[in-house]
């Protein structure tokens, strides 16, 4: 079975900045189970500074780690340290080179403490 069982499906809304989920979209993670992101859900995919570099070499990746990564920490559905797992393994279960995906992860455990539960 895939860890992401269904395709992601979103579009971008009239700010031109977030997307809606069209359709739920799910993941299997092998520590925390099933998660489950309901239809209509907005998200911003991965919240990369726009620097030039930066932006280059991780803001086009992930997106379908990124949304279950919004989820949670909007939610608040795992702890902030459990979702930031979540968005490791599910970048490694989606393709992304190591290197990235640990790159990510850092950016999110660097920065993402005042995007918890807000």
């Amino acid at each position: 079975m895939s860890r992401f069982p269904n395709t992601l499906q979103a579009e971008l809304q009239p700010d031109r900045k977030t997307w809606r989920l069209l359709a739920p979209f799910s993941y299997l993670d092998p520590d925390h189970g099933l998660i489950e992101v309901p239809a209509g859900f907005i998200t911003d995919f991965a919240s990369v500074p726009r620097w030039p570099l930066t932006f280059a070499l991780l803001g086009q990746y992930g997106h379908a780690a990124a949304v279950l990564h919004d989820w949670l920490y909007a939610t608040g559905n795992r702890s902030r340290e459990a979702a930031d797992r979540v968005f490791l393994n599910a970048l490694r279960s989606s393709g992304i080179a190591r290197w990235r995906a640990y790159l990510m992860f850092a950016g999110v455990r660097f920065g993402g403490a005042f995007r918890y539960r807000r």
